[in-house]
């Protein structure tokens, strides 16, 4: 039988002082659990207050565990890390059934997280999950079925394919076109917005690359807005805030709601191919080739679409 004074211990402050001994001390618990140093003092002294004994011994700014605290914060560690493993088998289980996709941010966003209604809608059945995270997971280790990598990434995963080749073109709000000529000198008249990936990408088509195949004069040192994201850029550009270089697997849906349009169809490609990697374990699931298959299928038609029109 449970004790009854135990049904009503302060789990906050379990938490709080758990962090504490753990993580060194109050700032850093604080640090990881998202409240202030204050806080996690307040908790803890709730837990000192119910147990009736001095976890932490106080010394200016810095606290320590006393003997009692060492002795108690061993034994809740126990149950905390019971609590880490009951999270993870309830992922596994979550996971065994599902398939589960992983992409970089914008690829979900403006990409694979607009197909993939095709996909539901031919397996209504199937339960899939899409996570978008620009850190390459480790197929086998983390919970991680498929993933969709840029470039030389996808070199740290054992089984891939090219999926397709992106090109960028000029995009903006039709309302920045208005009595406007559709030439490419024109656009530089307009706010420049900028994609600059994080370092270890290759570098995204700039502006200044663009006005050279155009033939078009560019001063580099123009100011513009710069973005990490292509889909934030994408995003500005929507909202009436400049022009952008945007990648054509990621403007579909706007041309087609015309919130956006391409003044000059003038496109770059990217330096680099997006690849598909699976862990070999996820094409037995039930529908996992069929999944891999399908998202290979639908690349091939994003690569027609990106590319440039063949001239007649």
């Amino acid at each position: 039988m449970i004790d009854e004074r135990f049904k009503t211990i302060p789990l906050k402050g379990l938490q709080a002082f758990e962090a504490v001994g753990r993580c060194g001390g109050v700032t850093a618990a604080a640090l990881e659990l998202n409240v202030s140093p204050g806080a996690i003092s307040q908790q803890v002294h709730k837990i000192e207050s119910f147990l009736g004994v001095s976890l932490l011994e106080r010394s200016g700014r810095t606290v320590e565990l006393t003997a009692w605290g060492r002795l108690y914060h061993q034994e809740i560690s126990k149950g905390f890390e019971q609590f880490a493993l009951a999270g993870q088998l309830l992922e596994k289980a979550r996971n065994e059934t599902a398939l589960v996709l992983g992409a970089l941010s914008s690829v979900v966003n403006k990409w694979i997280g607009r197909r993939i209604f095709d996909w539901q809608a031919l397996h209504p059945d199937v339960q899939v999950r899409i996570i978008g995270r620009d850190r390459e997971p480790r197929i086998g280790f983390d919970d991680i079925d498929f993933r969709v990598s840029y470039g030389s990434d996808v070199l740290q995963h054992e089984h891939y394919t090219e999926l397709f080749r992106d090109w960028v073109v000029p995009a903006c709000s039709p309302a920045l076109m208005q009595d406007r000529a559709h030439a490419a000198r024109d656009l530089f008249e307009l706010p420049l917005l900028h994609v600059e990936w994080e370092r270890h990408f290759t570098p995204y088509p700039s502006w200044a690359e663009f006005a050279a195949k155009a033939g078009v004069f560019f001063d580099a040192s123009t100011p513009g807005l710069s973005f990490t994201l292509s889909s934030s850029a994408i995003d500005a550009a929507v909202n009436k805030r400049g022009v952008v270089l945007a990648q054509m697997s990621m403007i579909s849906d706007e041309l087609e709601a015309q919130t956006l349009v391409i003044p000059v169809d003038l496109r770059i490609a990217l330096r680099e191919s997006y690849f598909l990697a699976w862990d070999r374990a996820a094409l037995q699931k039930p529908h996992g080739r069929e999944f891999r298959d399908w998202l290979i299928a639908i690349s091939r038609q994003q690569a027609l679409a990106s590319a440039p029109k063949p001239i007649l």
